[in-house]
């Protein structure tokens, strides 16, 4: 008898190979038939641990011999041998899957590549295998599956990307699969129940949208009956007329202020219904304000069917590991341990995640990441801010996007009041954007029906001269916003010295617990109309709803300086010629680099569009400038060169065919590809006895998945190299490292941070000898 796993009873209580095989290989073609890759997601099921048919593997069980038994190969290799032609491309993709359904997708030559696990000399197999695992291959090219652009052929880079990106999703079905039956496993010895259903979102969608309904119907009654929301109601009602048309990629182009959140909700669940759609994904581009765009969710929809998933403190080396080396899981009580799971693989049926977990995803070899991608095939994809992807990346998630909606049933919804020009017309690789795909009704007039502010070209101005025009204006509350955190908190430090009133500091510095706390207090002064002056960076800019009368806005990206404008007069309560939204040039504060470029073409389409920077037609020009410019930068990450030097690349160029064979650099590119170029390190700051109790309760045996679910209202992210440089001088250290390596880095000095500024990591070497 062969065993897939052990435990620590008799062997009768093992698991049989045979048994593990078939129930991975079943559940794993479940999950491929939702893309037409049932048939190739089975094979790797079936072959995914063929190596545990060796007798070193068996005597490894039974603690005859060391661990580190190589059981992934042995497939890996046999899987090749199964298919030609095309399918024999499919059975090279199942080969990159089997080998790294534990360590993560290979590249494709190399130390550790594919390559040379298919040349490895790997411990025989005993011979029963082939009676006991049936590996006849159907067909395994998904049908339907178009080709880019009609090719034939998968030559062409584009067509290379399509079959990397289908051997990522059919790892993703592998490697779900062995997880979850192995931990059902692990779960019926231990006689632990596992509570990792959902709802199927088919079968609650009627509830979801009644609940919708009323939660709208209450809404707009309680709402003020004046013109703005009249013309809310007319985009909402508009938008799920839509829902009827067949799936596919859609814009929803509506000005800040115009419902969009909540009508692109809408949309996702009447289409969800009209289409038999298995789960609604909704990508936002900044962490600030995941939580209050769940919230919204949560009261319109309900809690029980969303998840919400943060990012901040990664978790893979977390699980706890069984004797064979198999991910067991953690018991973490049943609401956090359902959360933890659906994290890893989305099972919810409405879920509210970040731009970067979604496409960094996307990008993945490793198998914690790629576990949720195969239940995106068959989901609503909203992209709230669609502007907001970063450039560097741009054609590959564009591509990742178009491939989702064009062989995977998903429907894109590009939700944005400032939408970009991402369509095959308006750059080589864009997306299918049809004549009809347009969702709002007419954005050209919505513009100009929810136009609420005049723009002013200001000049350069000094700190000084820009807390004058502000004193000047009349106004006791007003917004600025300026391009980075050390110009924020210099300038909220001039505001202090000349003592103005309602002074608040609105940073990423600061922990989200505190900045939930100030926007509460923003809310209040804003509706007593009590003064109140915010000193903010552009984490303000989307999705957080506040109402300014003036906001002043150092020079950016003409999207950036949109997103300002729908801070002001947001309601419609004042004249649009009265409320200003003023730009100006810092005269000291230099912008990010990134920025200085998208100024330059901001600059370009001032003299066209004067007067009304925020037309369709000025952003469209404006794209185009910034598109034109980038170009070649638009598909750019750095990967290591012969001797280990990052250097230039393109994604895109990281996936090729040759004499039939992929040539696919998964490990590569999963490491590469970053949103955010520069990365963040997450820093615990515990300032209140919630955070403290959970450090707490770490140390005493908290699943860490919870504690990390607790602490993330406790984080601020920083420069790598400046949480090295606190860390060096005692300020930081790794919490429990022992046990948890550095997952949990905790800030020691508490005098490095007040709710008001933040953490001032550029102080550290002035306190290495005060640790609070």
């Amino acid at each position: 008898m062969h065993f897939a796993h052990s435990t620590d009873s008799a062997e009768h209580g093992w698991e049989p190979l045979p048994r593990h095989l078939h129930e991975v290989a079943k559940l794993a073609r479940q999950f491929g038939a939702e893309f037409g890759g049932g048939n190739a997601a089975e094979i790797a099921g079936r072959l995914h641990d063929l190596g545990k048919y060796s007798a070193a593997f068996q005597h490894y069980l039974r603690g005859h011999r060391p661990g580190g038994i190589d059981h992934a190969t042995a497939g890996a290799q046999e899987v090749v041998k199964l298919g030609t032609g095309i399918d024999g491309l499919i059975t090279r993709l199942l080969a990159y899957g089997i080998a790294g359904h534990h360590g993560g997708m290979p590249d494709p030559l190399g130390a550790g590549s594919l390559d040379d696990r298919l040349k490895k000399s790997v411990e025989p197999l005993d011979p029963i295998w082939r009676s006991e695992v049936a590996c006849e291959a159907s067909p395994l090219m998904p049908a339907p599956f178009e080709l880019y652009k009609g090719a034939q052929q998968p030559g062409p880079p584009r067509q290379a990307f399509q079959f990397a990106f289908l051997g990522r999703m059919l790892f993703s079905c592998l490697v779900d699969a062995d997880f979850l039956c192995t931990e059902a496993f692990y779960a019926e010895v231990e006689g632990r129940p596992v509570d990792r259903d959902w709802p199927r979102l088919p079968q609650i969608i009627d509830g979801l949208i009644a609940r919708f309904d009323g939660y709208m119907a209450d809404k707009q009654q309680r709402a003020r009956q004046d013109q703005l929301n009249k013309l809310r109601r007319e985009i909402l009602d508009h938008v799920r007329t839509k829902a009827e048309l067949p799936r596919g990629v859609f814009t929803l182009n509506v000005p800040t202020g115009g419902g969009k959140t909540l009508a692109s909700l809408a949309f996702a669940l009447d289409h969800a219904k009209r289409h038999q759609m298995d789960r609604i994904i909704y990508a936002i581009p900044f962490t600030a304000i995941i939580e209050q765009i769940a919230g919204v969710f949560r009261d319109a929809i309900g809690d029980e069917v969303l998840l919400e998933h943060h990012s901040a403190i990664e978790l893979d080396a977390l699980k706890t590991k069984a004797d064979n080396g198999e991910a067991r899981g953690i018991d973490d009580g049943a609401r956090d341990g359902k959360l933890r799971l659906a994290a890893e693989n989305w099972a919810a049926p409405v879920v509210v995640t970040t731009n970067v977990q979604l496409f960094e995803s996307l990008f993945s070899n490793r198998t914690s990441r790629c576990r949720k991608l195969h239940n995106l095939a068959n989901a609503v994809i909203v992209l709230d801010e669609a502007q907001t992807i970063p450039r560097n990346v741009l054609l590959p998630c564009i591509a990742a996007l178009d491939e989702l909606a064009r062989n995977y049933g998903c429907t894109v919804v590009l939700c944005t009041a400032t939408q970009p020009a991402l369509g095959a017309d308006r750059f080589k690789g864009g997306l299918q954007i049809g004549p009809d795909s347009e969702l709002a009704p007419n954005p050209e007039q919505l513009h100009v029906a929810l136009r609420r502010t005049t723009q002013r070209l200001a000049g350069e101005w000094s700190d000084d001269q820009l807390l004058d025009d502000i004193a000047q204006s009349g106004s006791s509350q007003a917004l600025v916003i300026v391009n980075s955190r050390r110009h924020a908190r210099e300038l909220y430090e001039a505001g202090k010295r000349r003592t103005v009133g309602g002074l608040l500091h609105l940073t990423t510095r600061q922990i989200p617990a505190d900045r939930r706390a100030i926007l509460a207090e923003i809310r209040q002064r804003l509706a007593d109309d009590a003064p109140c002056v915010v000193v903010a960076t552009s984490l303000v800019e989307a999705g957080v709803d506040l109402d300014f009368p003036r906001v002043w806005r150092a020079e950016a990206g003409l999207d950036q300086l949109a997103q300002a404008a729908g801070r002001c007069n947001r309601e419609g309560r004042a004249p649009a010629d009265a409320s200003i939204v003023t730009i100006f040039k810092p005269a000291a504060a230099k912008p990010p680099s990134e920025i200085a470029g998208l100024i330059g073409d901001t600059q370009r389409i001032f003299k066209d569009h004067q007067g009304d920077l925020f037309s369709p037609q000025a952003m469209e020009a404006y794209f185009g400038e910034v598109y034109w410019r980038l170009q070649n930068g638009l598909d750019r990450i750095h990967i290591p060169d012969a001797d280990g030097r990052k250097v230039p690349a393109k994604t895109m160029d990281q996936f090729t065919v040759s004499a039939g064979l992929p040539h696919f650099a998964y490990r590569t590119v999963g490491e590469a590809f970053r949103l955010i170029e520069s990365g963040m390190a997450p820093v615990i700051i515990p300032t209140d006895a919630e955070a403290l109790d959970s450090l707490a309760a770490l140390r005493g045996g908290l699943p860490p998945v919870v504690a990390a679910r607790r602490l993330r209202h406790y984080l601020v992210q920083v420069p790598p190299r400046e949480r090295e440089r606190m860390i060096a001088n005692g300020h930081v250290r790794y919490f429990t490292a022992e046990r948890f390596g550095e997952q949990f880095a905790v800030l020691e000095t508490a005098s490095l941070y007040s709710a008001e500024i933040g953490l001032r990591w550029e102080d550290a070497d002035e306190f290495t000898w005060a640790i609070v």
